[in-house]
């Protein structure tokens, strides 16, 4: 079942009820209030006609008046006067066609009513000149036999009515509900990995079509970019192994071609050995950077203490590059050492931060580095500082591609992989990374990573 669909049937459901509803309570309180108010007419009719027959009125004359005027005859109307001394309730009830009950309710209550088919009953014990008296008046209900007869039809055809109408209306409304939905349905089939480039229209009017339009264009952004990075690291990685393997097979092509001295061949050697070693190691960076994309769940996490783990990456990096100045900058620690503790796997995050560490030191030009902790209510904080060379402002945003390496870094040796290689074990471990930088002056990255839940 459509959504259109699912909205012409809950609309109709919801009003065809309200207007069932009302229209009952309408023929209902209306039929009630014609009883009631026959039942009252006839009343009048007995109290009245006792006044005039059984009471010394003086001006009985005007009393007719006024009953002819204002009382106008109904249809069958007949009104009986009953002498309680010479009537036998037992024996004579029959011969009224009335059950005794209601004659019995006549007298227990001082009146009461009573129906039979389309004739209405109104009954009053009345009392006089010491005598007592049943006055019955009787009478056909034409406004019920016909009126609420009327009413009742004219509520039905309206209530059919109501239902084409607002089925039509629902139709129509859904249909406009859903024309923004169907818009962007259509528009999401035009995009292929052909074309994913293209955008969907934010509609302006509507915040929650908006929305997910936005989140859809994010979405897309997010795959172009995947898209665009998967194409240049097959480019890169087909580059970067193929150089070495081409060196290679031509170093052996060249040697093989004819007999050469044991100089020549340890030369031709230890070329290839370089080109292998190179070969290698690139090899292994892209084993590390396929694994860090994976989701986290093949590899084992325990909890951690963030200055450990920062005094250690020192350690290693400082082998590497001693002539570098180190700084740690543990001033901002907390008071209670159970905020410095995270959830994660302490082989991926040394490699992650020792990365990021060797590149400051790399291109720090031979200044100090300096690495500051800090802890949040629910993070810690690293900072990662050089005033080395920078990154050029316009080559920032792919710093992350695998292989990419700044214009002004072609003195130094790398690969490119260290930074996409951090940035994903960071995110495995719900975290950000952070890079801000100017060319010549030096780079900041900054790592946030969640504390461990106390």
């Amino acid at each position: 079942m459509t959504t259109q669909t699912k909205i012409v049937l809950l609309l109709s459901s919801i009003f065809l009820t309200y207007t069932a509803i009302f229209s009952v309570f309408i023929y209902y309180s209306i039929s009630n209030y014609a009883y009631n108010d026959f039942y009252k007419r006839l009343e009048i009719r007995a109290i009245t006609t006792a006044k005039i027959e059984l009471e010394n009125v003086q001006d009985i004359n005007a009393v007719k008046e006024i009953r002819q005027e204002y009382l106008e005859k109904l249809p069958d109307e007949k009104i009986e006067l009953i002498n309680l001394s010479e009537f036998n309730l037992q024996k004579d009830s029959d011969k009224l066609g009335i059950p005794k009950s209601f004659l019995n309710d006549i007298l227990d209550n001082e009146r009461a009513f009573y129906k039979s088919n389309e004739t209405y009953y109104s009954g009053i014990h009345y009392k006089t000149l010491g005598k007592e008296y049943i006055v019955l008046a009787s009478a056909q209900n034409y406004y019920s036999s016909h009126h609420i007869v009327y009413l009742r039809n004219l509520l039905i055809l309206a209530l059919v009515f109501s239902i084409l109408l607002i089925g039509i209306i629902s139709y129509l409304f859904s249909r406009k509900v859903m024309l923004p939905v169907r818009r962007i349905i259509k528009e999401m089939k035009k995009i292929s990995t052909e074309n994913l480039n293209y955008r969907l229209f934010v509609p302006t009017n509507n915040k929650e079509l908006a929305s997910l339009t936005s989140t859809f264009n994010t979405m897309l952004n997010r795959l172009e970019t995947s898209f665009e990075t998967q194409k240049n690291f097959v480019s890169n990685a087909s580059h970067e192994l193929n150089t070495p393997l081409t060196s290679i097979i031509g170093e052996a092509d060249v040697s093989l071609s004819k007999t050469r001295s044991p100089e020549e061949y340890i030369k031709t050697l230890n070329t290839i050995l370089a080109e292998a070693d190179k070969l290698n190691k690139k090899t292994k960076a892209l084993l590390f950077l396929a694994q860090s994309g994976y989701n986290g769940k093949t590899q084992k996490f325990k909890i951690l203490r963030i200055d450990e783990l920062l005094l250690e990456v020192k350690d290693t990096v400082a082998k590497i590059y001693p002539y570098v100045k180190i700084k740690i900058d543990f001033s901002l620690l907390p008071e209670n050492s159970e905020k410095l503790k995270i959830v994660g796997n302490n082989q991926l995050l040394h490699l992650a931060i020792s990365n990021i560490l060797l590149n400051a030191c790399k291109y720090n030009l031979d200044k100090d580095v300096t690495i500051a902790l800090a802890v949040s209510n629910n993070h810690v904080l690293i900072s990662i500082k050089d005033e080395g060379i920078g990154i050029p402002k316009s080559e920032i945003t792919y710093i992350y591609d695998p292989f990419f390496r700044a214009s002004n870094t072609r003195e130094y040796e790398g690969y490119g992989i260290g930074l996409p290689l951090s940035r994903n074990v960071i995110l495995q471990h719900n975290g950000n990374l952070e890079i801000s930088s100017q060319e010549n002056k030096g780079t900041t990255v900054e790592i946030k990573l969640p504390t461990r839940r106390l």
